[in-house]
């Protein structure tokens, strides 16, 4: 087949990209969607400019990103009207994102009626965890009538990272053991055996895991009850402080990595403590995983912070030698999809420049020359 679109509808943006092949011709984000001052009104408004200002001669597929698939979706599906019926029916789980997805799925089906839409979900590539992992212990038929359990995200960027991984170091991707650590605005750990997510750090929601850019990760669900006994914040004031309130913003009033790190130089010791926390929770998942895993070949750095953060990268590992885990202090300063551990380390610690739109182009592919 030939050439492949990739539309990415996020929150308030839509990120496109046009894939021949492997290869990718081209790209574009529109921003502020839905937001007063000259922003497309909404995205359903922001597709239709994308693709008014493309010569679509020669486009084979549209791959859409979709954040929530539930458990009802486990790979990449051709579009239909009972598949946009199942996603509108998941954005409950997923209401800050799904509703935009659909958005942009349902104007490229009107627009290009003849070219197959395929949807690729966050969350499939974490439908191979062990129920054991995926099961909060809770009454289970609460979880059961109200779909309580973990379903995982940024699968998209852990799939293609784990994936380039392998090839960098040249290993067959079925026998390698690897934890990607997705570092961005959102953060996320996974443990990807035999290129297979066994565990990840996010769960129903991407509020649980790693401290992140706004989000506070994880909790003790006490303080949500405290907050709403004793401070009087209602379930909505409770869900914006912790989604949009905390993290590094939180902690430190900025929620850029980048101004942590220069206020930390400083010896500002806000921005200090909150590095430490952001590090030592990164710390605890690779070690949780490692005993997971039972043996680690590889370490993934990815995203905007685990690509371009040195200092996050060296320490989060920092004090992991005895289990084989060292970063080279050299390589680590430098730039690229690279190997940062010393030459004899028992395990690679990686940084991968991420793709998910490059992933969701190949999954795309799949889904329509397998049809």
């Amino acid at each position: 087949m030939s050439q492949v679109l990739v539309l990415n509808c996020g929150s308030s943006s839509v990120k496109w990209r046009r894939y021949d092949g492997d290869r990718a011709l081209d790209h574009g984000t529109v921003e502020r969607v839905g937001e007063p001052g000259g922003g497309p009104a909404d995205h359903a408004t922001a597709v239709r400019q994308i693709l008014d200002g493309l010569d679509l001669n020669g486009l084979a597929a549209v791959g859409h990103r979709v954040v929530h698939g539930g458990r009802k979706f486990s790979d990449p599906v051709l579009v239909d009207d009972a598949v946009l019926a199942a996603i509108r029916d998941l954005v409950p789980l997923a209401p800050l994102h799904n509703p935009a997805n659909l958005a942009g799925v349902e104007v490229a089906r009107a627009a290009l009626p003849d070219i197959p839409q395929v949807a690729v979900f966050d969350t499939a590539f974490h439908h191979t965890l062990p129920e054991a992992v995926a099961t909060y212990a809770i009454d289970r038929d609460v979880a059961e009538r109200y779909d309580i359990r973990r379903y995982g995200f940024h699968g998209t960027s852990h799939a293609y990272v784990s994936r380039r991984t392998a090839e960098l170091l040249g290993r067959p991707y079925d026998e390698l053991n690897t934890i990607t650590l997705h570092l961005g605005n959102g953060a996320s750990a996974c443990a990807v055996a035999n290129g297979r997510s066994v565990a990840t750090s996010m769960g129903m929601s991407p509020l649980q895991g790693l401290v992140m850019g706004t989000r506070s990760g994880d909790l003790d669900p006490t303080v949500i009850f405290h907050l709403r006994r004793e401070g009087g914040l209602s379930v909505d004031e409770i869900d914006d402080l912790l989604n949009h309130r905390s993290g590094l913003l939180g902690l430190t009033g900025v929620n850029d990595m980048r101004e942590v790190l220069q206020r930390r130089a400083a010896g500002d010791p806000a921005a200090t403590l909150a590095f430490d926390v952001y590090c030592r929770r990164i710390t605890g998942y690779v070690g949780a995983y490692y005993a997971l895993l039972g043996r680690v070949d590889a370490i993934a750095f990815t995203a905007g912070v685990g690509e371009h953060a040195a200092p996050v990268r060296a320490a989060a590992l920092a004090g992991l030698e005895r289990l084989g885990i060292s970063v080279d202090d050299t390589r680590n300063d430098g730039e690229g999809d690279r190997v940062i551990s010393p030459d004899e380390a028992e395990v690679s610690v990686c940084v991968i420049r991420t793709d998910e739109e490059r992933e969701i182009a190949r999954q795309t592919r799949d889904v329509v020359e397998g049809n």
